[in-house]
């Protein structure tokens, strides 16, 4: 019998991406518009962070344009917005998480969309769709990669973000197959990024280049710019070359697969299931590496069920993923910026304090000494399972002799324990505040609730357009 070919993925995701009827479940755009509401809480404080000055500083003289450049109160081009803008949604890591493809997706999707759908004079409901289709091509690229991909290092946000947010331009810009195709295959030119980076100013400029390839990849298909078909799954694609010579081996040997990792581009059932709904997105409680929120979640918990002081703890013991504390590589942070990749730093802040907010990820807060002389008292256990196959797992143990357990599979904000619609906005109050005024906190929260049936983006940017009355001072 013969055998039928398997679809090119480039040429089967360009397809869907033009094809694919806007007629989505009013659930999925729920959730889409929740992950604009999370995303633009997150970029107001993160367009205060010094990075995203200096990017914004370094990017406007390369061209005005229509696109907000959020907090800085002008307008540039849609590259360059998209540039800035993805900076600012990474630069505090309070963004979401998405499993399928091991990446920060809203964070580049978001601003990217944001930027070319000023330009483009498009509607709420065209971001909103546009979002449901990268998010859905990102995790089935992020799954044909994944897990190896990131566990190897590259940064996925990085490189399959890129992909994601050429994806979601494409389908704005109403692209026909072939050159949604270009789309995609262009981002893989543009796509990189290492997880060596973790803990600096390069690790959110990550999230800005790939929102600023997905702007420039679909504008240059629609311009005619033509790609390669064999960039994801060929020769020389991205899954021999940004998951490794072994890759048929590891994909052929594969004995457990978590969030449709299973390193073939899946080209039959792209839609199918749809990904913001089966997987959702990870919101984030504390304003770190979401590799510690589990721990933290379940710190928190013991806390708040058997009353014990942070004096009372003699040592707190963390089995874990491997793959989880190996992204938390600080053991003893240096600023701000590394505590926020710090098992030790986020599970003492959360006992300490008992939350863990913008604040407590301050360069000076870093070094708090209450805070630092809770590190010897915090003990690793690396457990070499894949997180579904592992909780994490806490001990408490008390100088009084009692000790308490609890694990953890899924933090809060994932679809296990979703945010409330009250936790949403209480994360834009609280991200707004000092920042923006209470009318203009208003005025977007009005327009974040109304996105869909918005006409333009106009109104949703005016708000944060900026100047901010004050940056942050911490």
């Amino acid at each position: 019998m013969p055998q039928h070919p398997v679809p090119n993925p480039v040429a089967a995701y360009g397809r869907w991406i033009a094809e694919t009827p806007d007629a989505w479940p009013e659930t999925a755009l729920e959730a889409a518009g929740n992950a604009f509401i999370d995303i633009v809480s997150v970029m107001i404080p993160g367009a205060a962070e010094p990075v995203t000055q200096r990017v914004f500083e370094t990017a406007a003289p390369w061209g005005a344009g229509p696109s907000t450049a959020i907090g800085q109160g002008v307008s540039i081009a849609p590259p360059w917005a998209a540039l800035v803008n993805g900076v600012a949604a990474h630069a505090l890591d309070f963004d979401d998480n998405f499993d399928p493809a091991k990446a920060h997706a809203t964070a580049v999707l978001a601003p990217a969309i944001m930027a070319l759908a000023e330009s483009e004079s498009a509607s709420g409901h065209d971001c909103l769709d546009a979002y449901i289709v990268g998010l859905q091509i990102l995790g089935r690229v992020g799954q044909g990669v994944n897990p190896v991909h990131r566990n190897r290092g590259w940064h996925a946000t990085a490189t399959v973000g890129a992909v994601g947010a050429a994806a979601a331009c494409a389908r704005l810009l109403k692209l026909d197959a072939d050159k949604a195709a270009n789309a995609v295959s262009m981002a893989t030119s543009m796509a990189g990024g290492f997880m060596s980076q973790f803990g600096t100013m390069t690790k959110p400029l990550h999230a800005g280049l790939a929102a600023k390839a997905g702007v420039m990849a679909a504008s240059l298909a629609r311009a005619g710019v033509d790609a390669g078909r064999e960039t994801l799954d060929g020769k020389n694609g991205m899954n021999r070359l940004m998951v490794g010579p072994d890759y048929e081996a590891l994909r052929d040997n594969l004995t457990h697969v978590e969030h449709g990792q299973t390193l073939r581009f899946e080209t039959e059932n792209i839609g199918e299931p749809l990904l913001i709904l089966s997987s959702g997105l990870k919101v984030k409680r504390f304003p770190n590496c979401g590799s510690a929120h589990r721990a933290m979640d379940g710190v928190l918990e013991l806390k708040r069920r058997h009353g014990f002081s942070p004096d009372d703890v003699k040592a707190v013991h963390v089995h874990a993923p491997a793959t989880h504390l190996n992204n938390l590589m600080y053991v003893n942070p240096e600023d701000g910026l590394q505590a926020k990749f710090s098992l030790e730093y986020g599970v003492a802040v959360a006992l300490v304090t008992g939350n863990a907010t913008l604040g407590d990820f301050t360069d000076e807060n870093a070094l708090r000494a209450e805070i630092r002389d809770f590190f010897p008292r915090i003990h690793r256990h690396p457990v070499d399972k894949a997180e579904g196959e592992f909780p994490t797992e806490l001990v408490v143990e008390l100088e009084d002799g009692r000790s308490f357990r609890t694990a953890v599979r899924m933090p809060v904000g994932s679809l296990a324990a979703p945010f409330t619609p009250d936790q949403y906005w209480a994360k834009l109050e609280g991200c707004a505040d000092g920042l923006l005024t209470a009318d203009r906190i208003g005025a977007l929260r009005d327009a974040l609730a109304q996105l869909g049936e918005l006409p333009l983006l106009a109104r949703l940017m005016e708000p944060i357009r900026g100047p901010f009355r004050s940056i942050r001072s911490e």
